[in-house]
């Protein structure tokens, strides 16, 4: 299956990658990006950084997945947060990125769902990978941040995986304008 690597800056490239791979069956933006600062210590740059990296390129998925797919229909999956559905502290940014990413899926779904395009969205837990490994390496982080999710351990990059083939599979074609909390709860729910 085709796949490219789009900075935020890459409406443009989306749409030619895209138009090179007809038909396009699915499109997944997996982008993510982690600040760990309160508002008021976020400077401006980290700021756009953040919606650029996240947002703005759901938007440009949105953008370039849809126009490939008008007449043959198809499936959208763009990545969310659960911070962006619970308040965490010390996550602002990022919970403000992701939740226009959930706003988003929700118009995008309504907009394009006449032309059977759905457009769905996981919103994950914290995940061990390089990106989050300052959290989940140090131990006293990786056992606070285990706690705060119902099922006691820290998602992987296959739990993640797993959601996003089950939304882009067309055995599941009547599914549109959902959030799948991939969590482990955290998301929901708060273990005793």
């Amino acid at each position: 299956m085709p796949y490219a690597v789009v900075d935020a800056s890459g409406f443009e490239a989306l749409d030619q990658v895209l138009q090179k791979h007809p038909p396009l069956d699915a499109v997944v933006n997996c982008a993510g990006s982690l600040l760990l600062k309160p508002a008021h210590l976020t400077a401006e740059n980290e700021y756009r950084e953040i919606v650029d990296m996240n947002l703005t390129t759901a938007f440009a998925t949105v953008r370039a997945g849809s126009k490939a797919m008008m007449s043959t229909g198809g499936s959208i999956v763009l990545c969310a947060s659960a911070a962006a559905r619970t308040g965490l502290a010390n996550h602002e940014a990022i919970a403000a990125a992701k939740g226009g990413v959930i706003a988003l899926t929700l118009s995008a779904a309504a907009t394009y769902a006449p032309r059977n395009i759905r457009v769905n969205c996981v919103a994950p837990g914290l995940v061990a990978s390089p990106l989050t490994a300052r959290i989940t390496g140090n131990e006293i982080a990786r056992k606070a941040s285990q706690s705060m999710h119902a099922l006691g351990r820290i998602g992987t990059p296959d739990d993640i995986a797993a959601a996003l083939a089950w939304l882009v599979d067309p055995a599941n074609s009547w599914i549109t304008g959902q959030v799948v909390g991939v969590d482990g709860g955290l998301g929901t729910i708060r273990p005793r």
